[in-house]
């Protein structure tokens, strides 16, 4: 046996490993913290059957479930994408993680594709229960599926750079507050359970320009109307992602 067998290789392990090793983590953080699978999973899941099976909001002609599926789809991306990451990044950063990640040999580029990755193996979950539990309750979608995958990556995007935007720049108290709160808003404002026509005309122009009207409605128009590529709708969750991520990577603070 010559000599240095056992003579250690410190260095860094490669990016992709440790990018893996990261996003791996996150996901199990997040699907072992109450809370977030209230917003992820428990509560679009109870709104699907809720408003599918009691006859509470008028979402016009056919079944309710094939009005309200695209919507709560759309729900499931911005609690994971926006409120739940908005959260569980405001109080990493608060209690000093992401400065302590930021001096390991993990770039903080690849925590953020970590984070990223993570939030879509979570929303990947979230859309097979929902997608279960509406077929169940006789959801008939159409449409192009290539559409649908877009459209739920471009909204990704968008909510993934204003949750990490909103993390970087508030107190982790006033992230958990205001992350909530634009959840509830949106919630109702955002055509996910009560369609944008029941608003005002003046008030329909500017909801239908949010970024989960945008999602919501573009998944309704492909999965409910069997539309073709929704362009209107993408544009905006585009803009919507171009901005809240330009704006994250300049004004996020570490510390």
């Amino acid at each position: 046996m010559s000599a240095g067998t056992y003579t250690p290789r410190p260095g860094a392990a490669p990016i992709g490993r440790m990018i893996a090793a990261q996003a791996a983590f996150e996901t199990k953080m997040l699907l072992r913290n109450g809370e977030q699978l209230l917003l992820t999973v428990i509560i679009p899941s109870l709104l699907l059957v809720l408003f599918s099976t009691v006859d509470v909001v008028d979402t016009g002609s056919g079944e309710p479930v094939d009005f309200l599926a695209p919507g709560v789809l759309a729900l499931a991306v911005m609690s994971t994408a926006f409120t739940g990451q908005a959260i569980a990044t405001g109080f990493e950063r608060r209690y000093g993680v992401l400065k302590r990640l930021g001096a390991s040999p993990l770039p903080r580029w690849a925590l953020m594709a970590a984070k990223t990755l993570s939030v879509l193996v979570t929303e990947v979950l979230q859309i097979a229960l929902l997608t279960v539990i509406a077929f169940g309750l006789g959801w008939s979608p159409h449409g192009n599926p290539l559409s649908v995958l877009l459209l739920l990556v471009l909204g990704t995007a968008a909510f993934s750079g204003l949750g990490l935007l909103m993390a970087g720049t508030l107190k982790a108290e006033a992230t958990l507050a205001a992350a909530n709160l634009v959840f509830l808003l949106l919630l109702v404002g955002g055509g996910v359970i009560v369609p944008l026509d029941k608003f005002p005309d003046a008030v329909e122009s500017v909801l239908a320009l949010l970024p989960i009207s945008a999602l919501s409605d573009g998944l309704r128009d492909v999965l409910q109307h069997g539309a073709g590529v929704p362009w209107a709708d993408l544009g905006i969750l585009a803009l919507w992602a171009v901005l809240g991520l330009g704006a994250a990577a300049r004004l996020f603070r570490w510390e």
